[in-house]
């Protein structure tokens, strides 16, 4: 029975897998940190609110535009 060359080429299966993983880890520790948050807070109304409050008082702290000089 020729169960060695079989086991063989399954080793060699599992070994090629092994490396294809350790590819795509090594290109995701390379991608921007950022775009594993982007879309994360999308649709959540909480969020919706936060940024609406923020947008407000940055507003209200502009000075006005003097142009009476």
């Amino acid at each position: 029975m020729s169960t060695i060359p079989a086991i063989e080429d399954r080793l060699t299966a599992v070994e090629r897998a092994i490396e294809e993983l350790r590819q795509q880890l090594a290109r995701k520790q390379t991608d921007n940190w950022l775009d594993h948050f982007i879309g994360t807070f999308e649709n959540e109304p909480a969020f919706e609110e936060v940024v609406r409050l923020g947008r407000e008082y940055r507003q209200s702290d502009r000075q006005p535009d003097d142009h009476s000089t």
